[in-house]
């Protein structure tokens, strides 16, 4: 009998600062049943939003499409990025959430090569062609559809242990990488470091933010898992 993920991550996780737990959802997997197969993904680039700055949709004020951002920790908003779907949970404080900006494939006895290869099938390139691994959960949008999530579906809806969760395997990064968000628009807060990735994955992620060019502490900062920057 083939064995089952882990216990789901508590609602209490979930309901904390937000950059804290952009942090902490470093190394994380995502868990996702569909078609009768686990698709697994370890979380490896977050953004961190909050009500109080211009770059959240929270800003823009309360909407019934933008209640899950009001609603308590560990609840799931989703919304359309450039046609795509996008995930996002919602922290401790109304308004304030991370996004799930990329991932990478997680591979043990739960999620095997049949699991990656619906992943695979659920998200080929612009050819029809399987994406490579390092590539297949390489963005927000390409995420959501290597896992085949969906914002009718999901948006608004707390985690089910039977189809979808996210779980602590025991794997954190000890040091993590701080820099600004991506696609902020000029005027909204667009130099807060509030995207964290961590930094084995690095190559793996949106944009590899030690990419040739990048300068420590004048692109992006060292931190350790508590957030405190480090030399």
């Amino acid at each position: 009998m083939a064995k089952g993920p882990g216990p789901a991550l508590p609602d209490d996780f979930f309901d904390r600062d937000a950059s804290q737990l952009a942090r902490e959802l470093l190394g994380k997997v995502i868990r996702r049943r569909l078609n009768g197969l686990w698709l697994s993904a370890r979380i490896i680039e977050t953004e961190a939003y909050y009500l109080t700055e211009k770059g959240s949709h929270a800003s823009l004020g309360y909407t019934h499409k933008r209640r899950a951002l009001f609603m308590d920790g560990g609840t799931v908003y989703m919304y359309y990025a450039r046609g795509g779907d996008s995930l996002n949970f919602s922290a401790g404080g109304p308004g304030n959430a991370v996004l799930i900006k990329s991932a990478y494939p997680w591979s043990d006895v739960v999620s095997g090569p049949e699991s990656l290869a619906q992943m695979q099938a659920l998200n080929p390139d612009a050819k029809g062609q399987p994406r490579p691994p390092g590539r297949l959960c390489a963005g927000q949008t390409l995420l959501c559809r290597a896992l085949g999530l969906k914002v009718p579906e999901w948006d608004a809806q707390r985690f089910d242990p039977e189809t979808f969760f996210v779980e602590d395997i025991g794997q954190s990064p000890d040091r993590l990488i701080s820099t600004a968000r991506l696609g902020i628009p000029a005027g909204r807060d667009e130099h807060l470091r509030y995207r964290y990735v961590d930094p084995v994955y690095a190559a793996f992620c949106t944009r590899n933010p030690l990419r040739r060019g990048q300068v420590p502490h004048r692109d992006y900062d060292w931190m350790d898992r508590y957030g405190v920057i480090v030399p």
